[in-house]
């Protein structure tokens, strides 16, 4: 699977905002580009992409569907629409955005729908977000060993989830990290304050870094050009062994996001 290890996320981003975010990464060197149904700005990414005059080939493109679509007769026709906003063919990669356990479509139902998107050509890998250890083994049992790409979940220096990123990278599933920043609360973290000043670089990059040497993917989001430029730079960071021992010792379960109806027991 082929996983870009650095993107631009654009939740909560909308209207003008993702225009010029989206624009502005493009420009700084970014080329995946990670938003969703539910964040209502698929035609705006779209607008951006086709005003960048970066070429679609560059590009790496991620979509998930909203838990509305996840019915065999809804999901295709929905991603339809969302290739339309997003003025391409094919997305690069699908996601499941929820399991919403309860909603009234089973898993294999919504995995398989997933599975003929990828067959008719309309997205290149797929994969699922916010699943725990138990239900990316039912997803797996639908789709088949290697065809899951990706499982996004929340991952920060303050929820580290090392049960779950242990289990996908024993399956061949990359990790992807959002939220890295938890909402911008470790920006305050003194720990990471301290290794930031020893690298010569920002909290940020350091949390980016660390997510990056563990071998996740991340996709920050940013309105401010000089955030978008900076937080690219956690590429080339490296963090000592030391570092990531010191980091691992923030671990808190610090959960931002778990939405009722939505997300699974995490146990």
């Amino acid at each position: 699977m082929n996983i870009p290890s650095f993107g631009l996320g654009t939740f909560r981003l909308t209207g003008q905002t993702v225009i010029d975010s989206v624009k502005a990464a493009l420009a700084l060197g970014y080329r995946a580009i990670d938003t969703a149904q539910i964040y209502k700005n698929e035609a705006e990414v779209g607008q951006a992409i086709a005003e960048s005059g970066v070429p679609r080939s560059e590009l790496f493109i991620t979509t998930k569907i909203w838990v509305d679509n996840y019915a065999a007769d809804k999901l295709v026709p929905s991603l339809r629409e969302s290739l339309n906003k997003l003025r391409t063919d094919h997305v690069d990669l699908l996601l499941i955005h929820w399991p919403a356990p309860g909603n009234g479509v089973a898993l294999a139902e919504y995995m398989q729908a997933l599975a003929d998107a990828k067959r008719l050509g309309l997205t290149r890998q797929i994969g699922v977000s916010n699943l725990n250890i138990e239900l990316t083994r039912q997803a797996i049992a639908v789709v088949g060993q290697g065809e899951i790409a990706t499982n996004q979940v929340e991952l920060s220096p303050y929820l580290q989830n090392a049960k779950l990123a242990a289990f996908l990278e024993e399956q061949g599933i990359t990790v992807t990290s959002y939220m890295t920043l938890a909402y911008g609360k470790v920006l305050n973290d003194p720990l990471l304050a301290q290794i930031a000043a020893k690298h010569k670089a920002t909290v940020a990059q350091v949390a980016l870094a660390w997510a990056l040497q563990l071998g996740y993917a991340v996709i920050p989001s940013s309105t401010k050009q000089e955030n978008l430029a900076s937080n690219l730079l956690a590429q080339s960071l490296r963090l000592d062994a030391d570092d990531m021992a010191r980091i691992a010792t923030l671990e808190r379960n610090g959960r931002e996001v778990s939405p009722d109806g939505l997300a699974p027991s995490w146990d």
